[in-house]
């Protein structure tokens, strides 16, 4: 397999101060290994990653933006499972 060949990988870099990994690119790799390396070399040279995650991008599936409205709006009826909805007492500090 020559370099025109490889897959694409998305890469995902946990910050230092998160507790999530967050989307950062994508490259070219042969395998998971040296996408790992790339991704170290590529996105992390000032030292502000703790871990990296990479995924060939074929794997990754994505809800059609086509069908947005269709999709997200029945979640609007359920005010419930927004924050903002429950009142927050007094006495509970620091939330």
């Amino acid at each position: 397999m020559n370099q025109s060949e490889w897959p694409l990988w998305e890469v995902f870099i946990r910050s230092k101060q998160g507790l999530d990994h967050k989307h950062v690119g994508s490259l070219h790799a042969a395998d998971a290994q040296m996408a790992i390396q790339n991704a170290r070399d590529v996105y992390t040279r000032r030292q502000e990653g703790i871990s990296i995650w990479v995924v060939e991008s074929k794997h990754v599936h994505a809800s059609n933006p086509d069908d947005a409205e269709a999709f997200f709006d029945p979640a609007n009826d359920k005010v419930y499972r927004h924050p903002t909805f429950y009142q927050v007492p007094n006495s509970i500090k620091h939330m």
